[in-house]
């Protein structure tokens, strides 16, 4: 016999998904409640306004996804030396924890997380920082561990890079793949993306750093 979806997880789930898909300015509550079959006193009772069903969304992810982070980090930092690139190794198990949230999870994580970051949602990141502000901060710190030379203005740049880049590779990764298989008869699964990826950030992270030039 199939779970009953409760109204609040059917409003969650329309959500994500059209917040996944077209962003959260663009997506209106009117297109929420039909995509989920409920009436806008549902959201309001459940949720109280589109902030917090934003932060509602993206708390299913962050509460799986920032303590295994946590674990990943904390393990590497007790080796005392490490790389950019085993810092970034970290990320493999959380963004793969993300499929125990939703099908396709560490995709729709990832959109959901370019969108945040693409419409500037102040209120996201301050939900995040109140939340799993300890995270944040242990990752920063083990970055700039491997990363001494960094001042914390090159490491704020660095990481939004980083950021993008993770982000285009993800949601654009079926048409990466295909151009792959089509251009050089290379077969790439949808997880073996991020082994290609971590290279790329961790050397983007250590590259020598050039003074900024004079207008």
């Amino acid at each position: 016999m199939a779970k009953r979806i409760s109204t609040q997880e059917k409003i969650l789930n329309a959500a994500e998904a059209l917040f996944a898909e077209q962003g959260f300015e663009q997506t209106s509550l009117r297109q929420i409640t039909t995509e989920a079959e409920v009436n806008l006193a549902s959201v309001n009772y459940h949720f109280g306004s589109k902030k917090s069903l934003i932060q509602a969304v993206m708390a299913r992810y962050l509460e799986v996804f920032m303590p295994s982070l946590q674990t990943e980090l904390e393990q590497l930092a007790a080796t005392g030396n490490f790389s950019t690139r085993e810092v970034f190794n970290c990320f493999r198990k959380p963004l793969s924890d993300m499929g125990q949230v939703r099908k396709h999870g560490p995709t729709l994580f990832l959109s959901l997380l370019g969108f945040a970051y693409a419409e500037i949602q102040g209120h996201l990141r301050r939900y995040t920082m109140e939340h799993f502000g300890d995270v944040i901060a242990l990752l920063l710190e083990t970055l700039h561990q491997a990363n001494p030379q960094l001042s914390p203005v090159d490491m704020f740049w660095r990481l939004h890079f980083v950021l993008g880049a993770t982000v285009f590779a993800q949601v654009s990764g079926p048409a990466l793949r295909e151009i792959a298989a089509a251009d050089f008869g290379e077969a790439v699964a949808a997880d073996q993306v991020i082994d290609r990826l971590i290279p790329f950030l961790a050397g983007g992270v250590d590259a020598t750093t050039d003074s900024p030039v004079a207008q």
